[in-house]
């Protein structure tokens, strides 16, 4: 059985007017919404991986919170955290995301393509 590979990623949050936002990312080549979370680079701790990878897909930096848990992909296993904005860069459109919006809990669990996605966000807002 192969290993699968290790990735990590954030869910990326700011206060709105009827709690917190979240940042959602859409991937052109995937045709989904999802959570910005990207490949670990030889060497790198998950950390520092989630808060690159977060910066690459969403221009976002980010200041890391509690640990998230984990969720499984097909071939990789991600791990994430919770995430605050420390500074907002120029978002530019790109070839793997080409979209990032900021929605309410309840419009990204609708948006939220993926079921991992939708109980990671689901286990945030519990607390756990």
């Amino acid at each position: 059985m192969d290993t699968p590979l290790a990735a990590a990623g954030g869910l990326v949050t700011r206060p709105g007017d009827s709690g917190p936002e979240f940042a959602v990312i859409h991937r052109p080549r995937h045709g989904d919404w999802s959570f910005p979370k990207g490949k670990r680079d030889p060497g790198e701790a998950l950390e520092q991986t989630a808060l690159r990878e977060v910066w690459e897909e969403t221009a976002l930096r980010c200041r890391l919170g509690r640990p998230l848990g984990s969720a499984s992909y097909p071939g990789k296993i991600v791990h994430y955290w919770a995430m605050t904005v420390e500074e907002a860069g120029a978002f530019e459109p790109g070839e793997e995301v080409d979209a990032v919006r900021w929605v309410p809990a309840a419009e990204a669990a609708a948006l939220l393509s993926h079921e991992q996605d939708r109980e990671l966000l689901a286990a945030f807002l519990d607390g756990a």
